[in-house]
């Protein structure tokens, strides 16, 4: 990932915070601070499929955050001091989470539809899309997986041996 030419180049890097079932995103986001580039995770509001991506301002900052009842690491809901990535300058590349992919690029999330929703609110900023690249396990490549119209396929899927 810190090798990857995308990576390399983007400045404004949305990632997500681990759950024990996924790839481990915490070495990349040191990676992040120590390069001077700006990082930022997800903000999920319950009950609806809106997400905000908040800027972090520092790898310890995560020990500041609330543990959701999903068990995410989030910024709080009463957190309005975090710069959202759309509110500035937009962002250059999400890596994003997941449970199942395929060679297509189509992706299977949890049911919410939260980064299908982002990306398209990303389509409506001046600093367009940003390049999105999935984290997956090579368990998690499948020959295909169920798609609706609304899903955006992922941009690249990086996964062990790839």
């Amino acid at each position: 990932v810190i090798g990857h030419p995308k990576y390399q180049e983007s400045r404004r890097i949305a990632i997500f915070l681990s759950m024990p079932d996924e790839i481990q995103t915490e070495e990349i986001i040191k990676d992040i601070f120590k390069q001077g580039k700006e990082c930022f995770i997800p903000r999920y509001k319950p009950h609806s499929n809106h997400m905000d991506m908040l800027k972090l301002s520092s790898a310890e900052d995560i020990s500041s955050l609330t543990l959701t009842s999903w068990n995410i690491l989030q910024p709080s809901d009463d957190d309005s001091a975090r710069e959202e990535a759309l509110a500035g300058g937009g962002l250059d590349l999400i890596f994003m989470p997941g449970l199942g992919f395929d060679k297509k690029g189509n992706r299977l999330g949890r049911g919410k539809g939260y980064y299908d929703t982002y990306l398209e609110r990303c389509m409506k900023h001046p600093s367009g899309k940003p390049y999105t690249i999935a984290l997956a396990f090579r368990e998690q490549i499948c020959e295909s997986v169920p798609v609706a119209e609304n899903d955006v396929q992922v941009d690249e899927i990086l996964y062990e041996d790839c």
